[in-house]
């Protein structure tokens, strides 16, 4: 079960509930399934019975309650616990192999609308690198996401701000017909430093990485190929993902996902114990959550969200690559296929993402 998959069930927990009488609430249209927080358990949780408890006039644990009774009796979740105030945490069987067959499934376009929402929006710029850049990056994740978008900036476009930096703009200048437009993406500027001499994909994560209420550093810190740099270690660990799909098919073995978090493998070698102490739980739980994350990052016209991600999925999963292959006389096994399966899984979220950034993600570094 994937998380949209586990909001939905969620979803028809609470409309059971209402069509049993327990509750008298209007169902949501929609709800968010994330990794428990501090003090919680489990696969997911949700907020839900919080969210309900004022309109259904009841307390929200005996909301949480309510509903827990009835997702306990769903397929794929193993348990459901109450904690805290009345946040629902759950357990679901099968979690890693089914998130990362619908990664596989769905490749780069990962978390991406199913068809178009049909919403019209219109993005407009000042005439300022950064403001252009991030206009162009809003554009590609709200296409993500199923909308219709239309960009302009308030003057002439640089040359260089096209065939160095990739921006494409629909049109410029601010027209009095039908109506004005008004500025509405306007991060910090760049000034005073020019990000084309890092060429593009170092300027773009440099403009880009920074929350946009906060001042860029155009430097060549950017181009900087050590673990210092989170633009390094995004693209290093996507390149690393593919290196292995490759290393795998010279050894005759592919991806298969299944249980990819197993410990104390039993190595080919007679009296030999491999001790795999690697937990794919904050990689799972960043995988999971990139849908979301695009969502954001839609919502609130903020690139840096996804960048920040991509650098959590690169951080979680670059410890996690040195398990994939076999060692020594091993010989590939149903847990070397599932964790290729789940670090090409994560490469793929790496390469989607960088894409919506405008930024290359490379087979080769």
């Amino acid at each position: 079960m994937t998380p949209v998959e586990l909001s939905r069930t969620v979803l028809r927990a609470v409309r059971r509930a209402v069509d049993d009488g327990e509750l008298d609430v209007a169902v949501p249209g929609r709800t968010s399934v994330t990794p428990p927080g501090p003090g919680g358990c489990g696969d997911y949780a949700t907020n839900v019975a919080l969210q309900l408890a004022r309109p259904a006039g009841q307390p929200p644990l005996r909301v949480a309650e309510i509903l827990r009774e009835r997702l306990v009796r769903t397929d794929g979740i193993s348990e459901v616990v109450v904690t805290g105030p009345g946040f629902l945490n759950i357990s679901l069987r099968g979690t890693e192999t089914a998130l990362v067959r619908e990664i596989l499934r769905c490749g780069h376009p990962y978390g991406h609308a199913d068809r178009p929402t049909g919403r019209l929006v219109q993005l407009h710029a000042p005439h300022e690198v950064r403001a252009v850049v991030v206009m162009d990056a809003v554009a590609r994740i709200l296409r993500s996401q199923g909308a219709l978008v239309r960009t302009s900036c308030a003057g002439r476009p640089e040359p260089e701000w096209a065939d160095i930096l990739g921006v494409d703009i629909d049109a410029y200048g601010t027209p009095d017909a039908p109506a004005p437009l008004d500025v509405n993406v306007r991060p910090v500027p760049a000034a005073p430093g020019d990000p084309t001499p890092l060429g593009r994909d170092a300027a773009r994560w440099a403009l880009l990485h920074p929350a946009l209420h906060d001042r860029p550093r155009i430097t060549a810190d950017h181009l900087v190929q050590r673990e210092s740099n989170p633009l390094f270690r995004v693209r290093y660990a996507h390149a690393r993902t593919r290196a292995l799909t490759r290393n795998a098919a010279d050894l005759g073995f592919h991806a298969e996902p299944g249980d990819a978090d197993l410990r104390g493998t039993q190595a080919a070698v007679p009296e030999t114990v491999v001790q795999d102490t690697h937990d794919t739980t904050a990689l799972r739980h960043a995988l999971a959550d990139h849908p979301r994350i695009l969502q954001a990052a839609a919502a609130h016209h903020a690139p840096d969200r996804l960048a920040r991600h991509l650098v959590t999925v690169a951080d979680a999963v670059l410890p996690f690559l040195a398990a994939v292959l076999p060692r020594g006389a091993e010989k590939p096994s149903a847990a070397h296929r599932a964790r290729l399966a789940l670090a090409e899984a994560a490469g793929a979220v790496l390469a989607g993402g960088l894409s919506l950034l405008g930024i290359d993600a490379p087979e080769h570094l």
